[in-house]
C-alpha cells in the first residue's frame, strides 16, 4: 500500500469529482446514506476534509490543527466548481516532493498524535472511496473504481476498531453489517463501515422504487 496509496487516492478523488460534477441543480437536496445529510451537506463535508488533509500534508501547522479547517465548507452558488478547486488542492498537496516522509496531524482522529503520511493518505483514500459511493448512491448511479482502489480501501477499513465511537449519533462509520460470504469487495467494504450496499435515495424517501446495487470494475 505504501508505494501505491498516493496514486490510488488520486483515482478515488477524481472519481468523487466525476460524480459531483454530474449533480444536477435540482438534486442537491437528495438524501444520502449519511444519516441527516443531503447531497449538498455531504459534498460540503467532503470539501472540508480535502482542505484539512491538504493543510496536514503541507506543513502540519495551525490550519491543520484548527477545528474550523475541518468544518463543512460553504460551496457558494457554484458547488461543483468549489468542489473541483479543493480536489485540486489536496491532490497537489499529496503529490508534493517528500510528502510520504512527513507526518500528518489529524485532530478529528486523534488530538495530539501525528500519523505517518502513507497511513494518513490511506485514511483519506478510504473516505473518498466510501463517500464516492455515498454520493453516487444518492444519485442512483454506479461508481467506477479499479479493483486495487477498492481492495486498498477494504484493507484500511479492516484496521478501524469496532468500538463505541461507531455507535454515536454523529458517527460517519457505523457498526459493521453482515454480508454474504461471496459478496463483492465493494459490498464488503460498505458493510464494514456500516453502509447497506442496497441503500437508495428512493427507498430512503419511503417509496418502493428500487435502484440496482452499485457496480464497479473487477
Amino acid at each position: 500500500m505504501d508505494t501505491d496509496i498516493v496514486e490510488l487516492d488520486r483515482i478515488a478523488v477524481e472519481e468523487s469529482l466525476r460524480i459531483v460534477r454530474s449533480v444536477a441543480d435540482h438534486q442537491w437536496d437528495l438524501p444520502t446514506p449519511c444519516t441527516g445529510w443531503n447531497l449538498h451537506d455531504l459534498v460540503s463535508h467532503m470539501a472540508a476534509q480535502h482542505l484539512g488533509f491538504a493543510a496536514a500534508a503541507t506543513d502540519g501547522g495551525p490550519d491543520a490543527a484548527d477545528p474550523a479547517t475541518w468544518r463543512p465548507l460553504p460551496l457558494g452558488d457554484r458547488p461543483r466548481d468549489a468542489y473541483q478547486a479543493v480536489c485540486k488542492q489536496v491532490l497537489a498537496a499529496f503529490a508534493a516532493d517528500g510528502v510520504t516522509q512527513r507526518t500528518f496531524p489529524l485532530p478529528e482522529i486523534h488530538p495530539t498524535f501525528a500519523f505517518p503520511a502513507t497511513m494518513a493518505i490511506g485514511f483519506h483514500h478510504l473516505d473518498y472511496v466510501v463517500h464516492s459511493w455515498d454520493a453516487a448512491a444518492a444519485l442512483g448511479i454506479p461508481i467506477d473504481l479499479p479493483a486495487g482502489a477498492l481492495q486498498a480501501a477494504l484493507d484500511i477499513a479492516r484496521l478501524i476498531p469496532d468500538d463505541e465511537r461507531r455507535r454515536t449519533p454523529d458517527a460517519q462509520i457505523g457498526p459493521p453489517l453482515p454480508v454474504p460470504g461471496d459478496a463483492r469487495v465493494l459490498d464488503r467494504l460498505l458493510a464494514l463501515v456500516g453502509r447497506d450496499p442496497r441503500w437508495s435515495a428512493a427507498t430512503a424517501r419511503g417509496t418502493t422504487v428500487s435502484v440496482p446495487l452499485t457496480q464497479h470494475r473487477s
